[in-house]
């Protein structure tokens, strides 16, 4: 049934999927759905949670192995996140898309999401001497993965190839490890 609600979704958007939608493609009945879920809102979020699992694992194992510069393990850490959503439409629309419609408790778990890859992004960084110096690695890695999230999520809607962002993102990612980076308690000095 998550998998049909995943299916339904990705064909309908969350807003115009219904239950019936959801046991014609799982081949079920509704009784069996009511057993299993309260309400279409509770098997969206459930199907949602699967998704970000394997999303997470996926990228996560990607990343375990510590050969390389941390440019390298971003980039295979991006690598894997991109070519998961894009071997994946229906995944990809669910977690970035669709979860704005589902309400509160499905942004609040999109949010954990994000506060996940971000610890990943900070575990690939770990030992970098140039990020040590920030007052908050963490914030930082939370405001890369926003953005990261944000632009995927605008191609995923326009309908484009997400794989193409790799090539700007890890450019991004490179300038930032590059570029001056104040120390901590130092301030940048600001035009005005």
């Amino acid at each position: 049934m998550l998998l049909a609600m995943t299916e339904a979704v990705a064909e309908k958007g969350y807003a115009d999927t219904t239950v019936a939608d959801v046991i014609a493609r799982a081949g079920t009945s509704r009784e069996t759905f009511y057993q299993q879920f309260a309400n279409k809102q509770d098997c969206f979020l459930e199907a949602a949670d699967e998704g970000a699992k394997l999303l997470i694992e996926k990228v996560g194992t990607s990343v375990e192995v510590s050969d390389g510069t941390p440019l390298e393990r971003f980039d295979r850490l991006l690598l894997t996140y991109l070519q998961t959503l894009d071997e994946e439409p229906a995944l990809a629309r669910t977690l970035l898309i669709d979860v704005f419609a589902a309400g509160p408790d499905a942004m609040r778990r999109r949010v954990a999401v994000q506060r996940r890859f971000a610890a990943l992004l900070v575990e690939v960084l770990a030992g970098d001497e140039r990020l040590a110096a920030l007052p908050d690695r963490g914030f930082a890695s939370e405001a890369f993965v926003g953005a990261v999230s944000a632009l995927v999520t605008a191609r995923l809607i326009d309908g484009q190839d997400v794989i193409s962002l790799r090539g700007p993102i890890r450019e991004m990612f490179a300038a930032l490890l590059g570029g001056s980076l104040p120390r901590r308690g130092e301030r940048r000095a600001t035009a005005g």
